[in-house]
């Protein structure tokens, strides 16, 4: 028999995290996917993209882009835009008979969640999340331990993720900083979090309370004494010599894909972190009570001097930790680095990670795990894109493939910690969207 010809990708959404999905379509899975076209909001950055192709792919400005899957006879979409816009560009591609693979987090309301989750429905297509962090093997180690039974039932959770001031100072930077684009980070960057939890636990969340605040970055946080006087970095004498200023012309990539697109669309990728119009928190605590009964203490700080995170497990056997020091602190001269952008590693990171089982009445024993990578979230985007693009993906005994209600799930634990800063009071996920329905 045949084989079956490459499924037609297009990508949607052509910035720095796009490169990613490009690569993996013409590199590794050449054999099973093609990329076809893409599509954005500016032309400088979709020319940036096709210069690095052997060969280039037709090109769509993002208002034609139903026009596109049409034309170009797409099977599979790549949504990889401003978070806002996901649902948007989802929905149109489930309804032009297009799979789509999304970006976490899946959208940034529960009004556009919905939208994803009816449209799947209606249409019969497939939808796919983009959470890299289950395929982490340290991540799959703990997903195996839970499982297993070896600290029995899992009682409760605490889960601490720290940002340095490197990588958390660059959500300050960008369009992120505005909560209307990105949900703010409970839903950005916690989305990941929270959907590991999610799929640790093989729960949902029921009752979601917070509390939290912008307490270092924007412009009240003047009174730490670092602020220096300009709204963007690039021509700012004032930026020179800052460490929270980001540099785009002494960065091949990012000059390529930001700054020398500023004309077509006005975007600043170099805001002053100290500048006005930052409306989203950068310390922020969660207590979730998942369906089953567990419970989970979260803690998110955006502006700490090393990079990393722990969790523990509490259960009726034992107790399992991990803690992975991802940078032990920053150089100065790193700071301004953007993590997980070319040619941003930090001089100054010291990788430590330690999983530990506690059982009772025994000593601990350390769970020794192989195959992590240092780049790639551990050697996790490699995995999750063969997994979600090669046909031939081998079966998945540990279901680390994320479809739309897992990315519901994960946004919802956000979206109801937002309504909780905004209310001061706990949030029932339900009374948000029922997910019932899609079971």
């Amino acid at each position: 028999m045949p084989p079956s010809p490459p499924r037609r990708y297009a990508l949607v959404g052509a910035g720095a995290r796009a490169g990613m999905f490009v690569r993996a379509i013409t590199g590794d899975h050449a054999d099973v996917a093609e990329l076809v076209a893409m599509a954005d909001t500016n032309p400088a950055r979709l020319a940036a993209h096709n210069r690095r192709l052997a060969t280039p792919v037709p090109v769509y400005d993002a208002a034609d882009f139903t026009e596109m899957l049409k034309r170009e006879r797409v099977d599979v979409v790549l949504v990889a835009t401003v978070d806002r816009y996901h649902d948007h560009y989802v929905v149109a591609a489930l309804e032009a008979g297009c799979d789509a693979i999304t970006e976490k987090p899946m959208t940034v309301d529960a009004a556009g969640c919905r939208r994803i989750l009816d449209a799947q429905r209606r249409t019969g297509r497939d939808v796919r999340v983009t959470f890299n962090y289950r395929y982490n093997p340290l991540h799959e180690a703990v997903k195996r331990v839970i499982s297993s039974g070896e600290i029995g039932e899992v009682g409760s959770v605490h889960f601490e993720w720290l940002l340095d001031v490197r990588h958390g100072a660059d959500y300050f930077r960008r369009w992120h900083r505005d909560k209307a684009n990105s949900g703010g980070l409970l839903v950005h960057k916690a989305g990941h979090h929270f959907d590991l939890v999610n799929w640790w636990l093989d729960d949902s969340p029921s009752l979601v309370f917070a509390a939290g605040r912008l307490f270092f970055y924007g412009d009240q946080g003047r009174r730490h004494g670092y602020a220096r006087d300009y709204d963007r970095a690039h021509g700012a004498t004032d930026a020179d010599g800052d460490p929270f200023a980001l540099r785009m012309a002494d960065e091949p990539a990012m000059k390529e894909l930001y700054l020398d697109a500023e004309g077509h669309d006005g975007y600043h990728r170099d805001r002053n972190v100290f500048g006005p119009g930052v409306t989203i928190e950068d310390d922020m605590a969660v207590l979730v009570r998942y369906t089953g009964g567990a419970s989970m203490s979260y803690h998110l700080t955006a502006y700490a001097p090393w990079e990393g995170y722990r969790v523990m497990f509490n259960g009726s056997r034992g107790r399992l930790e991990l803690e992975v020091v991802e940078s032990d602190h920053v150089a100065p001269d790193a700071a301004a680095g953007v993590k997980g952008e070319p040619g941003a590693e930090s001089t100054a990171e010291k990788g430590f990670k330690r999983l530990l089982v506690r059982p009772f009445w025994a000593p601990p024993r350390e769970i020794t795990v192989d195959g992590l990578a240092r780049h790639g979230h551990g050697g996790a985007d490699v995995r999750m894109l063969a997994d979600l693009i090669r046909p031939d993906a081998p079966a998945d005994p540990l279901g680390r493939t994320a479809g739309a209600v897992d990315g519901a799930r994960a946004l919802l634990t956000g979206l109801a910690a937002n309504e909780s800063l905004v209310q001061g009071q706990a949030i029932r996920v339900h009374d948000l969207l029922d997910l019932e329905d899609n079971r």
